[in-house]
């Protein structure tokens, strides 16, 4: 929409929504999601897919998640790769 960029300069927001997950919003709710599900079946297999899979700092978010994968548009995946190699290096357990 026409209103991000006005929310962007004016410091509404930080971050697209559209291309950047919202930790504390979305991400409270992705939590919660992951948790109960694995809750029931522990070997579930999970992901994220569309722009928000091939952000960096949200791949990192899904890593921390303990999603399984993410998916993305081609173009993007030399970018997904890395990120999600940084945060398996950045998050060892």
């Amino acid at each position: 929409g026409k209103f991000i960029p006005v929310y962007l300069e004016k410091k509404i927001i930080r971050d697209n929504p559209f291309a950047v997950l919202d930790r504390e919003g979305v991400g409270s709710l992705m939590k919660i999601a992951v948790e109960k599900a694995r809750s029931v079946k522990p070997d579930l297999l999970m992901g994220i897919c569309g722009e928000h899979g091939g952000e960096p700092s949200s791949i990192e978010f899904c890593h921390m998640l303990g999603l399984n994968y993410v998916s993305c548009s081609p173009y993007r995946i030399p970018v997904a790769r890395l990120a999600g190699a940084q945060a398996a290096i950045n998050h060892k357990k």
